[in-house]
């Protein structure tokens, strides 16, 4: 696991390390690129539809080696594809970040409003969509020998609120996989991390305005709005920083939980 260390024990240079994000044209998945960048990362942009997004962002970015790449979470064959491209042109992959994710406001305690169709996209996106990416990936994990992924989370998988049931629940399917997957996928020097803030001031949830994040964000205990690079420093953290955190849930939340 030596090789990322450098200087002060438990600090892990980025230079020229690999790192993968799914939806990483827009919000929390394009701030972490920027912040990977800087960092000296050679990012793969993942998009799904957004490919002039990631383009524009590629161009963007400081240093070298970057990107963009279809990454849809739904189609498995085009994930083992795009692993291939990224085995061609960089032989291994440090860092994979599942950033993509979809949901869709309901009230909970609207249930005929909770139909077949969203229920069945949440999961394929949100749950099928991570762990297809991570089994196509795996090799160029594993050829790392020192890797992580993270999981982009929720506090709705700990609370049970968020934009929808379903969607809440989603999250909290995807921790509890973290949980396996670090416990096997730990000998092999890769480490599983779910990120859960807490609502972040993105378009993520259509029809969700900055006037509702803003109120939700000064009812927590720090009365702060989070944004989204304050879930890329978080994720920069559990990358670069906490090298014996692993099968863990970060909150990102401002206190709301409490």
């Amino acid at each position: 696991m030596e090789g990322l260390r450098q200087g002060n024990l438990g600090e892990y240079a980025l230079t020229g390390r690999i790192a993968v994000i799914t939806g990483g044209s827009s919000g929390i998945g394009a701030a972490t690129a920027r912040r990977l960048a800087a960092a000296g990362a050679s990012v793969v942009v993942g998009f799904n539809e957004g490919a002039a997004r990631a383009e524009a962002l590629v161009r963007d970015l400081p240093g070298q080696g970057h990107f963009a790449l279809r990454l849809p979470a739904t189609d498995s064959a085009a994930l083992k594809a795009a692993a291939a491209t990224v085995q061609q042109r960089c032989g291994r992959c440090d860092v994979l970040i599942n950033s993509a994710g979809t949901t869709r406001a309901v009230p909970h305690a609207d249930l005929e409003a909770l139909d077949d169709a969203l229920i069945d996209r949440v999961l394929q996106v949100n749950v099928r969509g991570p762990l297809a990416t991570i089994r196509a990936f795996l090799p160029l994990l594993q050829a790392s020998g020192d890797a992580i992924i993270v999981n982009i989370s929720s506090l709705a998988a700990i609370t049970g609120t968020g934009s929808s049931l379903i969607y809440g629940a989603s999250k909290a399917a995807m921790d509890t996989a973290g949980l396996s997957l670090a416990r096997v996928l730990g000998p092999a020097g890769i480490r599983v991390v779910s990120v859960s803030p807490a609502a972040v001031l993105t378009d993520f949830v259509p029809g969700r305005s900055r006037e509702v994040v803003e109120k939700a964000a000064f009812t927590s205990p720090l009365k702060t709005l989070t944004e989204a690079d304050d879930v890329a420093v978080a994720i920069m953290g559990t990358i670069t920083h906490l090298r014996l955190t692993t099968g863990v849930s970060i909150l990102v939340d401002g206190g709301k939980h409490l």
